[in-house]
């Protein structure tokens, strides 16, 4: 794809993304207070979830693996449903390469969690003096492939493998990553119409917020402003939004000293929410007044930087081939070379869906090939310690034709917004 072709399909996706903010930022009332926008979205469907059991049954047969344990987590919801927290006490799932899905939770529990369970399931509760591990292996040796190997999503705390494995759950114990992988890094259609809706939600907040910061606010304030109207627009559980004011911007992820907003302070907020489990991620940096030359020139160069990163994507190359590009731009600009500082400290992006970070991600030493319906954010900023630190951060997924972002890119350090 021609870089001019490849600009085009940015350019649509930016005034598709302008368009469909636009009838969120109508809906503020007069008053400030803001309406959600959405109450029309649809979640992931029963029929999609089953789906996802049969694709992971059918690659746990090629590779001889008898059950896939996945405890609590993103992982347990996009197989299941299943929204449950992590504690001491033990919920997950044993997926066997043939036949129903064993859930295994506290018997106490077992109505909660049967609220959001969407397949269909054996559902076998242990009570407080009973051992949850020996349920779990007698799940995994009745799947009817003994041979077979146990799975375990690469997330699953070291407790419940010992445990398992110390109950005989199976012959050998594996990593499921490659199960995940293979099934998460590639979004839907309904995944991505999800993805959209909560970038949506977060732009629309970075647009209110903007305009309502004043002289003397700190970071709470502004991160309090932000997440009361992320869940006024329909944003649910707001995993953060990080204000960085000042110096503290020159750290990704802040500083604890003291700051607070004055005439040329450098604004940095990375923001994000969830829609039906699914993440958004945007980071915006501005300047609170007139910015300085230097200011200019460094946020110019890490919009620079987004552009290169979309126009170096394309189906089948490297993923990490991005970042290396950015990177080198970087470089030949006088930024540091390698992560060194000033300049590029962090990777360029990384996948995104039901986590706010997961695989595949936009590292130089990262092979893995670019596929369509693949999601990243896409965030090279600048850090120079003791000054300030510019982010630009805006997610996008891959099509058959190009990079297609979620929200526009910012037009400039005076309009970032």
């Amino acid at each position: 794809m021609t870089t001019l072709s490849r600009r085009a399909v940015l350019g649509a996706a930016a005034a598709a993304a302008v368009a469909s903010t636009a009838k969120a930022v109508a809906a503020e009332a007069p008053a400030g207070r803001l309406s959600s926008i959405t109450g029309s979205i649809q979640p992931i469907t029963v029929q999609e979830r089953q789906a996802r059991i049969a694709k992971v049954q059918s690659l746990m047969q090629q590779q001889r693996i008898a059950a896939f344990l996945v405890e609590s987590g993103t992982s347990l919801e996009y197989f299941t449903g299943v929204r449950w927290h992590r504690s001491e006490r033990v919920t997950a799932a044993i997926i066997p390469a043939e036949g129903r899905t064993v859930v295994v939770t506290p018997f106490f529990e077992q109505p909660s969690v049967r609220e959001t369970l969407q397949i269909e399931s054996d559902v076998r509760p242990w009570n407080e003096d009973e051992n949850p591990f020996e349920l779990i292996a007698a799940a995994a040796r009745g799947t009817g492939h003994a041979a077979g190997s146990l799975a375990v999503e690469p997330t699953t705390r070291y407790y419940i493998i010992d445990g398992v494995s110390k109950a005989g759950g199976a012959p050998g114990i594996v990593s499921g990553e490659q199960l995940v992988r293979a099934c998460r890094m590639v979004k839907s259609a309904a995944e991505l119409t999800l993805m959209q809706a909560a970038n949506n939600v977060t732009i629309t907040a970075l647009r209110h917020v903007h305009g309502r910061i004043q002289a003397g606010m700190q970071p709470s304030d502004i991160a309090s402003m932000m997440d009361e109207a992320t869940q006024q627009l329909g944003g649910s559980n707001v995993e953060f939004s990080l204000v960085l004011l000042n110096e503290a911007s020159a750290y990704p992820h802040g500083s604890h000293q003291p700051q607070s907003v004055h005439n040329g302070s450098v604004i940095l907020m990375d923001c994000g929410c969830t829609v039906h489990g699914y993440q958004s991620d945007i980071s915006r940096t501005w300047v609170f007044g007139e910015p300085t030359k230097r200011q200019r020139e460094v946020w110019d160069t890490v919009k620079r930087g987004q552009e290169l990163a979309l126009e170096t994507a394309a189906l089948g190359k490297p993923v990490g081939s991005i970042d290396k590009a950015v990177r080198d731009f970087y470089e030949q600009r006088g930024w540091r070379k390698n992560y060194g500082l000033p300049g590029l400290s962090h990777r360029t992006g990384h996948g995104i869906g039901m986590d706010g970070h997961e695989a595949p991600y936009l590292v130089r030493n990262d092979p893995t090939p670019l596929a369509a319906g693949m999601c990243f954010s896409d965030e090279p900023g600048i850090y120079i310690p003791g000054e300030f630190g510019i982010r630009l951060e805006d997610c996008w997924y891959m099509t058959p034709n190009g990079p297609k972002l979620f929200t526009a890119l910012a037009k400039s350090i005076d309009q970032p917004l």
